[in-house]
């Protein structure tokens, strides 16, 4: 008989359910294996299954127990050097976004700029933790208002380092010919939110007709110059959301078709003026899916530039291959403030851009040093408790856990601790949603979410890609 590695479950629908083991394996089946499993009364059909399928072994030491200890391994990963930093050059803004959660200064305003020591600072900081690679995402604030500051950092790393890469998050209330100068080098990549059609981005973002107009001129000039360079984060706000269609005609009629969809998030200041965003799960959810369905219509026939939701395909890759963990609010161990960090207008280092809004708001300072002293390996130390979801006792009963994650930040930010029960948390339920949506599309017989199943993948033909036990 063959020896079962532990299994977890859950209800996908009322007749079927998914298994999965640690290693993040799974397979789809019935009550009825439940309960001949629950009974240790597996059939011949059921261990052969079960082998056949890596998820059990013959005996210590055979392949399907190496097999499942290399994938169970190939889902964690050591802490590693600092090689994605984000840099907020100032705090100053020209706009004045309803969903901003970092509380922008006046764009006259004095001491929200980094000054020429922590300039140097910065400088010296990365060049003792950055070893070989480096990407570097500038954010504000509006990090245009400096372009002198980012200049000087992109020629740092570009002499200091084998490679740089670096995103500019901006509002592109202002492309001037320094700016254009700056996104023509082909390592230089741009990040702006674009919330919908231009009634929709002027409610939420430019509030008058000219500076939406001046947005969207400004949008359509940069996408000519630089190409799939320039990306497009929509921010939505639950209680004015659009139609799917209208809303991806947007991004179309731009030649944009891989999408993040986000609600505003219940973070920093944003919740002042947008409060329902704590607890507005079954409205997103519903147009989420919609949204989804909507794309998935559309890559009828496409066959390269098709329609996506990046954080989906995300998701569909962290189920299906292990080691696919660059995302860094889907990982675990997620080693909060090694290989991602930020540090901001005044030099300080924060973990993550989440950490920083919770110390602007005055909720907790979760800063792990600053670019003067160095890091506060102590204050760095205590942030890793909750972040390997394994030792949570909700999450290891899970049959996702391999394939997700943990964010004690938002936990804290939401809740005010980090030990709220799982299901609890906006985190748990955002990602409950999504990898059961997950799964149906992958246990879909469908040919049309097959087919762009496939592309989102990059496989070369539709396969079904769910493993069936009866």
């Amino acid at each position: 008989m063959s020896s079962v590695f532990p299994l977890r479950f859950r209800r996908l629908s009322e007749s079927s359910l998914v298994f999965a083991n640690e290693a993040g394996q799974f397979f789809k089946s019935n009550d009825r294996f439940l309960e001949r499993l629950d009974n240790e009364k597996l059939t011949k059909s059921d261990q052969e299954f079960l082998f056949d399928h890596a998820m059990a072994s013959r005996r210590a030491g055979d392949i399907n127990e190496m097999s499942y200890l290399h994938r169970l391994a190939s889902r964690l990963r050591p802490p590693t050097d600092l090689s994605y930093v984000i840099l907020v050059p100032t705090l100053r803004c020209d706009l004045a976004c309803s969903y901003c959660q970092v509380s922008r200064a006046a764009i006259n305003a004095k001491g929200f700029d980094w000054s020429d020591e922590t300039l140097l600072n910065v400088k010296s900081y990365l060049s003792k933790s950055v070893s070989k690679r480096i990407q570097v995402e500038f954010q504000g604030g509006e990090p245009t208002l400096r372009l002198d500051l980012m200049s000087q950092i992109m020629d740092f790393c570009r002499e200091h380092f084998e490679e740089s890469r670096f995103i500019i998050c901006t509002n592109l209330s202002v492309v001037n010919e320094a700016f254009v100068d700056i996104i023509s080098a082909e390592d230089v990549f741009v990040s702006s939110s674009l919330d919908g059609s231009p009634d929709l981005h002027r409610k939420q973002r430019t509030n008058t007709k000219s500076q939406t107009d001046e947005f969207f001129k400004n949008f359509s000039r940069v996408g000519e110059l630089i190409g799939d360079r320039l990306s497009a984060l929509p921010t939505l706000d639950s209680k004015n959301l659009p139609a799917p269609s209208d809303f991806l005609d947007t991004f179309d009629h731009y030649n944009m078709r891989s999408v993040f969809l986000r609600p505003v998030v219940y973070h920093g200041f944003a919740r002042k003026r947008h409060p329902t965003s704590k607890d507005h799960q079954s409205v997103w959810q519903k147009f989420y899916e919609a949204c989804i369905y909507e794309m998935i219509a559309r890559n009828i026939g496409e066959t390269s530039d098709f329609y996506e939701e990046y954080y989906l395909t995300l998701i569909l890759k962290r189920l299906l291959r292990p080691g696919e963990d660059n995302h860094i609010d889907l990982r675990s161990p997620n080693w909060l403030g090694y290989d991602h960090q930020l540090i901001d207008y005044d030099g300080r280092i924060y973990p993550s851009d989440e950490a920083r809004m919770m110390a602007r708001t005055g909720q907790v300072d979760l800063s792990i040093g600053d670019v003067f002293a160095g890091l506060d390996e102590e204050k760095r130390g205590a942030l890793q408790g909750r972040a390997f979801n394994a030792l949570d006792p909700w999450c290891s009963q899970c049959p996702y856990q391999a394939a997700c994650g943990s964010d004690p930040i938002d936990d804290l930010a939401r809740h005010g601790r980090a030990d709220v029960p799982k299901p609890a948390t906006a985190y748990c339920q955002k990602h409950l949603h999504i990898f059961d949506f997950a799964m149906k599309l992958i246990y879909s017989e469908d040919k049309k979410n097959q087919h762009s199943l496939a592309l989102w993948l990059g496989l070369p033909s539709p396969i079904f890609l769910g493993d069936v036990l009866q």
